[in-house]
């Protein structure tokens, strides 16, 4: 009995100390005070190089200079889009997982095409009511935000900010102190919804009430350096470029005050202008929430969306493209100089990257006798429709979206077809089509692991039930886009091909020319803020930032 005794005694002593010593401690292993997220939207990793030359000490090149630059970043999937490409940076994995698929896409459950940010459960709250109804409920998976805030319930804080709502909401998670964005439809205001509050907060009303953004548009954009210094850019006038309102030439000086007149304030988006007022927003998040105040990590999550409007409406090689990017490199050495003060040089993380790439015009490429094309997916679904009209009668097909292909599945069960037929049919004549180099049935996608690189991106952004029945090809440099400005969304260089920097708290100083997926990005942060990966996570953690 004796022995019994003893032995329990010492199991019960043993499991004490066990306790002891596994007993969570509140306050965080050392990690930065506050890891600040940069996307820059659109952004090719070349925009680094081919305006190196005219970037200040301060913004771009104090990051690669002073910090990790991963020179050989891509995305790893299609289509190569904003809201997919947001939810990846942070969730650590692609489409196929976080659910996140195309910015917009045709939902069978509802019988529409739905937003990746619509929610209309939910209102707006300091802005326009048609810009309100947004949250991340259609983001499937956690991201590093929500594994931040549940590894220090209360203690860490989450902030997403972004002209366009999805660049705010999907970095931020399910579960932040805040998300916001920009009214362009009414009030230029920074807003939110009642997903995450019912008021915003003072120093956003505070802010708010300052009226930058209108005071931005009171002048002309004019170029940062004399125009004659824009030796990487084509000539201020091409027929590469998009008008805005009420001009009748692409060029500078662009009369914002004129402009803005007729589209209203929501001009500022297409303007660098832009940049710099979501940058002052982010200094304002920063004091506001106290960011990096505290032991425990802060996570500021800021997308500068600008750019990605400026090269949609003027293309990859425009003047306003480099002069958009001159002023992001003051916007950026500005921040990273405030950060210095009001964090500490050696307390903060950053890193930098893109949602997308972009491709160049294709007048530009056929000007440059570069094989290209244009098309649109309305009249593919028309010729597709046509061409099956005669077999099956009426069409079976209810959208082409996203380089994928939707069919009426309630029709062709009562047809009685079989749909592998179907399929199949739609394939063969897709491939007679100038431009498509391949189509893939879903079952094909879904049940096949590829070694060729790009039916694999197709495999990683591919969500049955939420994506189509196939999945296009289209050859290099083909853009489902006009003759002006330009687009992104495919699987090549251009579009994958990304800036990933990282600068700050314990970063090596060097160049990275292996490849690495910007899935990696959140499984790192995971590692240097030892907290668990989100839940999908398939990317893999980079080493030579964990070794200090």
């Amino acid at each position: 009995m004796k022995q019994i005794t003893s032995v329990v005694l010492g199991l019960m002593l043993s499991l004490s100390l066990f306790s002891q010593s596994f007993t969570p401690t509140t306050r965080p292993v050392k990690s930065p005070k506050l890891v600040v997220g940069i996307v820059v939207d659109q952004m090719r990793y070349d925009y680094l190089r081919r305006y190196w030359n005219k970037y200040q000490e301060g913004g771009f090149k104090r990051m690669v200079k002073g910090g990790l630059n991963c020179e050989n970043a891509h995305y790893n999937y299609v289509p190569t889009f904003t809201g997919p490409g947001h939810a990846s940076v942070y969730s650590g994995t692609t489409p196929a997982y976080h659910g996140i698929i195309a910015n917009d896409w045709y939902s069978r459950e509802e019988k529409k095409e739905v937003y990746c940010a619509e929610d209309l459960s939910v209102s707006a709250v300091g802005g326009n009511v048609l810009s309100g109804a947004f949250s991340p409920k259609r983001l499937m998976a956690s991201n590093i935000s929500d594994e931040l805030k549940i590894a220090y319930p209360e203690r860490s804080k989450v902030i997403g900010i972004a002209i366009k709502d999805r660049g705010a909401i999907l970095p931020a998670g399910h579960n932040p102190n805040g998300a916001y964005w920009f009214d362009g439809k009414s009030s230029g205001n920074w807003m939110t919804s009642t997903y995450y509050m019912k008021e915003l907060p003072q120093w956003v009303k505070d802010f708010n009430a300052k009226g930058k953004a209108q005071k931005y548009l009171e002048k002309p954009w004019e170029t940062l350096l004399p125009i004659s210094e824009y030796t990487e850019s084509t000539p201020d006038e091409t027929a590469y470029e998009r008008l805005f309102r009420t001009e009748t030439k692409p060029v500078f000086p662009h009369d914002l005050p004129a402009i803005s007149a007729v589209t209203g304030v929501g001009l500022l988006a297409a303007t660098p202008l832009g940049n710099t007022l979501t940058c002052e927003f982010a200094k304002a998040a920063i004091e506001g929430e106290q960011l990096g105040k505290d032991e425990f990590p802060d996570l500021l999550a800021v997308s500068f969306s600008s750019t990605d409007y400026v090269g949609h409406q003027f293309g990859t090689h425009a003047i306003e493209t480099e002069d958009t990017y001159l002023r992001l490199d003051h916007d950026l050495a500005d921040f990273l100089s405030y950060l210095d003060k009001q964090v500490g040089e050696k307390e903060y993380l950053v890193f930098l990257t893109a949602d997308h790439g972009g491709a160049y015009n294709t007048t530009f490429m056929k000007d440059n006798r570069i094989p290209t094309g244009n098309y649109r997916s309305d009249s593919l679904q028309n010729r597709l429709s046509r061409f099956l009209k005669p077999t099956y009668g009426d069409s079976i097909i209810i959208t082409v979206a996203n380089d994928q292909v939707y069919f009426n599945h309630d029709k062709i069960r009562s047809y009685s077809l079989d749909p592998e037929v179907v399929v199949r049919k739609a394939i063969d004549f897709l491939m007679t089509q100038e431009g498509v180099i391949g189509a893939m049935k879903a079952s094909d996608i879904v049940n096949h692991d590829f070694s060729e690189q790009a039916n694999q991106k197709i495999k990683n952004g591919f969500l049955p039930g939420r994506s189509g029945d196939l999945s296009i090809k289209w050859a290099p440099g083909w853009l489902e886009y006009g003759s002006t400005g330009t687009t992104h969304g495919s699987f090549f260089n251009y579009d994958t091909h990304v800036p990933m920097l990282w600068y700050g708290w314990k970063t090596p100083i060097g160049t990275l020319t292996e490849y690495r997926r910007i899935t990696d990005i959140a499984p790192t942060l995971s590692f240097i803020l030892n907290i668990p990966l989100p839940n999908a996570a398939t990317g893999q953690p980079i080493p030579e930032l964990l070794k200090n």
